[in-house]
């Protein structure tokens, strides 16, 4: 008891916030389920990690995993620090988190704990024999809410809010945008990057400047966004996770990362040998990794039933095959004249 109160005192210190032990409620019969522990750089709140989270619980729900986390890790040294303690002090089965703001640290550690893997988001390559990568690939719903968006549009104007001008951001803004075009070539998307992953207030402050030079649409790729939208009273796209609960009569949809597949290739890896892989497929739509949310036709103004039909007819086509939407990782303009691109 005293070793378990000094290891969580050593991770508090580390600047994280921990999160208490998941168990799952299958395991056949007794058997030891694989601890795999959440290490993640923001708070929760944010959705990207809220998204990793939720895949980690449903495992645990579905008897697959045992499972601990802590969060807001904001800084390389702490994270570097926070991963030597875990993997020291709990021996998880697997390690998963996000590595953006601290790769080299995540790396240092993966390579002094070759037994344990190390799946995290990254921009980077993998690295044998136990650090694994994923993504949020996002680009197939990203396209089909710009569809949305382009439909939706009166002013002709799009604001678009994200983190900053990273590839992992770029190829959904850049998709989205060439979803606007395909209902809408006369419009304008204005893109904004507040330059951090989590800051709610900076978000709503930026959608509100794009509110006021014309847009009458927005996509909220960071948290904040859609209270700017919800007190314009204007329709908006959410991110990662289905926000429609935010502001009912305004999001109209919401990009959907689903990063179950994600979280059973890890859990593999934590059940038999460590490997380096890329695993950002597992994000794709037509692998099951990543959707649109229904499309909410009660939002202000309403959604016509024909862009519904557009909208539902390229998903189709990308689930099949048909149509392979593109990635396109170079930075956006910060004023995007669709019928240019």
């Amino acid at each position: 008891m005293l070793a378990a109160a000094a290891a969580l005192a050593l991770l508090a210190a580390c600047g994280g916030t921990t999160g208490e032990e998941t168990s799952g409620g299958g395991g056949g019969g007794g058997e030891e389920l694989p601890l795999i522990y959440g290490v993640f750089a923001t708070p929760l709140e944010e959705p990207w990690d809220g998204a990793i989270h939720s895949a980690l619980q449903s495992a645990v729900e579905d008897g697959q995993i045992e499972y601990k986390h802590i969060d807001n890790v904001n800084t390389s040294d702490a994270m570097e620090r926070t991963l030597r303690d875990i993997a020291t002090n709990e021996q998880p089965d697997a390690i998963m988190g996000d590595a953006f703001a601290a790769e080299e640290a995540v790396r240092k550690v993966a390579a002094e704990f070759p037994d344990i893997p190390f799946s995290f988001g990254s921009g980077e390559k993998p690295v044998d024999p136990n650090m694994s990568v994923f993504d949020n690939w996002l680009q197939d719903p990203a396209y089909l809410a710009g569809m949305l968006c382009g439909g939706l549009t009166e002013s002709d104007v799009i604001g678009v809010v994200g983190a900053m001008p990273i590839p992992e951001v770029n190829r959904i803004v850049n998709a989205f945008v060439l979803g606007v075009k395909e209902t809408n070539p006369d419009a304008t998307v204005k893109v904004s990057f507040i330059n951090t992953f989590f800051d709610p207030a900076a978000a709503k402050q930026a959608a509100q400047a794009q509110i006021s030079a014309g847009a009458d649409v927005l996509f909220a790729e960071r948290d904040g966004v859609i209270s700017a939208a919800k007190e314009a009273d204007i329709p908006v796209v959410g991110m990662m996770v289905d926000q429609k609960e935010e502001a009912p009569k305004n999001v109209v949809t919401s990009l959907l990362w689903n990063v179950r597949p994600t979280v059973d290739a890890v859990t593999e890896q934590a059940t038999g040998k460590p490997a380096g892989e890329d695993l950002g497929p597992h994000s794709f739509m037509k692998e099951g990794g990543s959707d649109i949310a229904p499309i909410n036709t009660d939002i202000v103004g309403g959604v016509p039933d024909d862009l519904v039909q557009q909208v539902e007819d390229k998903k189709q086509e990308i689930l099949d095959g048909s149509f392979t939407t593109p990635v396109d990782e170079s930075a956006p303009k910060g004023s995007i004249d669709v019928s240019q691109q």
